[in-house]
């Protein structure tokens, strides 16, 4: 039986794209390797949004060349894959196949002409409990920083009907919660015949049987409207937690980033979703070090942290992307030592935001679905997205269980399984 190997490094659309890959390869009869040197097919699913991304990118590659065996076959597909695939091989010669980020077509391809696809497996391959399901491709906005829309191109929204298809295909195979997946949910539906938006199809998917929880990011602070924040309020499977960038707390740096709204946009919809959802947990993204951010536009992003108190912050360090507006026009001006100082004055801050919140469900009750099992303890999330690890002799994988919080931290929960 022919072994792959997927390596995934980035965003939830390249790990529902990898879902995608695996589950294709598994119809045809490959079985999944642990490590690349056990692989018969060895795919590199890429991110090159940062810097230390591409880094670990081309390192991987670097490994493969090293250790890639006859008759072994090396493919790659995600950001790192640009227009220019003939570059790209010319560079890295020990790969067989580059293919654009979603265009998995072009695996298909690739194997039904190359005579390597095995017999199709009839078994569905194992389900995980949860799954990332991508509805729309690509992005219109072309903030100044970001590479995304030039390597996965213009918005594309996939039809309601082969979504709807799709979650319940997962649901049959056991899985009970999905994220809906796209550089820009609020953007969904724009492109389409009649103009479905994400808040109809949050509410198509609410009714599918066996599914217990919804969830979806990313989401932009200029295209969230008040029906997506309704159909939030109103859906029951709709989990209560919400990832919403600002990437700056300054609206100089928000124009420069060309971000399309202002900071004082961004609290009011902050507020109003947290008046309309009540108890929702709200994450955001931050980028420290833009060109020419200053210590007072700087202590602006810190004031938004302090303010809003984030239950999660994903902080970057900024590092210019090739073809990005920022890269062609602005100097990377400030210093290294600055951006990591300013990060790390950012996580410290957003420590002792997280340890607080979390401390306020020590002793309560949370439901978890549980995801499976670490360092021999279950392990799962609540609604808000909180981690939460119990221990447990029953089997409690796929369940929807009550754990009663006994204690707490800024990344983690634990506690104790509460029967009946």
């Amino acid at each position: 039986m022919p072994k792959y190997h997927v390596w995934t490094i980035g965003c939830q659309m390249n790990k529902a794209e990898t879902r995608e890959i695996s589950d294709y390869l598994e119809s045809l009869g490959y079985a999944p390797a642990a490590r690349p040197d056990e692989a018969d097919l060895v795919i590199l699913n890429t991110c090159v949004v940062r810097q230390s991304a591409e880094r670990k990118v081309t390192g991987t590659l670097s490994y493969l060349k090293g250790i890639k065996k006859p008759g072994q076959k090396v493919m790659v597909t995600g950001c790192f894959v640009d227009s220019h695939p003939d570059d790209l091989k010319k560079r890295y010669p020990q790969v067989d196949l580059f293919f654009k980020p979603g265009q998995i077509e072009a695996l298909r391809q690739w194997i039904a002409g190359s005579g390597k696809g095995a017999a199709p497996n009839l078994l569905s391959p194992p389900a995980d409990v949860t799954a990332y399901v991508p509805i729309i491709q690509g992005c219109d906005n072309f903030c100044s920083y970001c590479i995304v829309p030039f390597r996965r191109g213009r918005e594309k929204s996939r039809p309601p009907d082969e979504i709807i298809c799709e979650v319940e295909r997962l649901v049959r195979r056991g899985v009970r919660e999905v994220t809906l997946v796209g550089q820009n949910v609020d953007s969904y539906g724009h492109d389409l015949p009649g103009k479905p938006d994400l808040a109809s199809l949050l509410g198509k998917i609410n009714g599918i049987d066996g599914l217990w929880r919804i969830r979806f990011l990313t989401n932009h602070p200029k295209d969230m409207s008040d029906r997506l924040i309704e159909a939030m309020a109103g859906l029951d499977k709709v989990c209560e937690q919400i990832n919403l960038p600002a990437q700056s707390g300054d609206n100089d740096i928000l124009k420069a980033m060309r971000r399309g709204y202002t900071i004082e946009h961004y609290r009011e919809l902050v507020s109003r979703i947290r008046t309309m959802v009540p108890g929702i947990a709200v994450s955001t993204d931050l980028i420290v070090g833009f060109p020419g951010e200053t210590e007072e536009q700087f202590q602006h992003t810190l004031d938004l942290v302090r303010e809003l108190r984030f239950d999660s912050v994903f902080c970057a360090m900024y590092s210019p992307r090739p073809e990005t507006l920022a890269a062609r026009h602005y100097e990377d001006s400030v210093p290294h030592g600055v951006k990591e100082a300013r990060h790390r004055a950012v996580e410290e801050l957003q420590t002792q935001i997280a340890t607080a919140i979390n401390a306020g469900l020590l002793g309560r009750p949370v439901e978890v679905l549980v995801e499976g099992k670490k360092s021999g303890k279950w392990c799962g999330r609540t609604r808000t997205n909180k981690l939460v690890f119990f221990p447990s002799e029953t089997d409690c994988f796929g369940r929807l269980v009550n754990i009663e919080i006994t204690n707490t931290g800024p990344w983690h929960l634990s506690g104790k399984l509460q029967e009946g």
